[in-house]
């Protein structure tokens, strides 16, 4: 599956959406995709919605943690929103959610 990332603005939030496989084979989109929006929202949250994520590899999480220290940089942040429990308990398991906060919606 082809990896797609959408920008868009949900009740004032700017929201990346993430749709298909963030793996060895993706991961330049990804970082090229994550690094614009940051660039281009700078001073506020982004929220990177991950529910449509088929695959998420540790350079995937490599490429997250950059982002959100890049967002912090420029005055703002990034928070990841996961409902899916196999992901969550990953992201936990990894321990990504004590440098990233990890919602369980966008609102």
């Amino acid at each position: 599956m082809q990896l797609r990332t959408t920008v868009g603005n949900v009740g004032g939030v700017v929201v990346v959406v993430v749709d298909g496989a963030v793996d060895l084979a993706s991961i330049g989109r990804f970082h090229d995709d994550l690094s614009r929006a940051v660039r281009q929202h700078l001073a506020v949250t982004l929220l990177v919605d991950l529910d449509a994520v088929t695959v998420l590899d540790d350079t995937g999480l490599g490429v997250l943690l950059g982002a959100a220290a890049a967002a912090r940089e420029a005055g703002g942040d990034l928070e990841v929103v996961c409902t899916r429990a196999t992901l969550r308990e990953r992201l936990a398991r990894t321990r990504f959610d004590h440098a990233v906060a990890v919602r369980d919606s966008i609102t």
